[in-house]
């Protein structure tokens, strides 16, 4: 009895495999070639955006990894139906999972999504100086979560994609010219056209000056204790803190070696002595606060 059920089960396990022998093995060829031609599309995207030089280099391994898993997901479900499983049934179960895997992981989700625009729009590369939402230093690498800089003092700063993405972006590295803009103030007693030449010639010597534009230097007001003079001068972007810093220091040493006054906010204050019967008696002495209070 036993033996005629183990022939019986054996029949039918070849009758089975007979059958579905062919699907499997068409299955597992699917799941090979699809294997490699993810591979190869991998590779080839990466070697095609590589030599583009306006696409990251990491914005092209995301999207390389993008495609890869695309054509494994594909290959996947298309071996599955050969084996007989519905694909509709597989894509309402790879859809479900997806959407709750959206949900639980949206704020991931979104620094993804916006480290992918950063790395598409480049508004900032690696070791340019931004700021944004409170934020200042130099780029030192740009993830697919998050960016990193360095402050000024060497300061590490973690900043996810999302929060640079929503927010203004101000890059001082960006351009290779920048504008030295300084306010110089001298006395009303002082001359303009004299301070103007000082300022000139001290710019107009500095090789880190470009000549055009021309360097300019104009009355920006008439201060209540001094005119203020703006001057204007271009330099390279690597340039210009050590250019600022310069022509702040020894354009001060210049508009005093050239006898000009760089006043400071002061009050004259006139005292007059009173005499019992509240008559004015004695001399006017002048005095001076240098701090404006009386």
């Amino acid at each position: 009895m036993m033996i005629s059920n183990m022939g019986s089960f054996g029949e039918q396990l070849s009758a089975w495999a007979a059958s579905a022998l062919p699907n499997i093995i068409a299955a597992l060829l699917i799941l090979v070639v699809g294997w490699w031609l993810a591979g190869r599309v991998e590779h080839a995207i990466v070697k095609l955006l590589g030599q583009r030089k306006e696409v990251d280099r990491t914005l092209s391994t995301v999207l390389s990894k993008v495609c890869r898993y695309a054509i494994l997901v594909m290959v996947l479900v298309i071996a599955l139906s050969q084996l007989g499983i519905k694909t509709t049934t597989i894509l309402a179960a790879l859809g479900a999972i997806g959407l709750a895997v959206g949900l639980a992981l949206q704020g991931t989700l979104s620094n993804i999504a916006a480290g992918i625009m950063l790395l598409w729009l480049r508004p900032f590369s690696l070791g340019e100086f931004i700021e944004c939402n409170g934020q200042s230093g130099t780029v030192d690498d740009v993830g697919l979560f998050a960016t990193t800089l360095v402050t000024f003092d060497g300061i590490y700063v973690f900043v996810p994609n999302s929060q640079l993405w929503n927010n203004k972006i101000v890059n001082y590295s960006k351009k290779p010219k920048r504008m030295v803009r300084e306010i110089f103030t001298i006395s009303y007693d002082d001359d303009i056209q004299k301070a103007r030449q000082i300022l000139l010639d001290l710019v107009r010597s500095d090789d880190r000056v470009d000549a055009t534009p021309e360097p300019i230097v104009k009355v920006k007001e008439l201060g209540d204790n001094a005119v203020a003079l703006d001057l204007r001068a271009w330099t390279n972007t690597s340039d210009f803190w050590p250019t600022r810093w310069d022509i702040v220091e020894h354009g001060k040493v210049a508009l005093e070696a050239g006898g000009l006054t760089i006043p400071y906010p002061q009050q004259d204050v006139h005292i007059r002595n009173y005499d019992q019967s509240g008559n004015g008696m004695g001399n006017v002495i002048p005095a001076t606060s240098p701090s404006g209070n009386a």
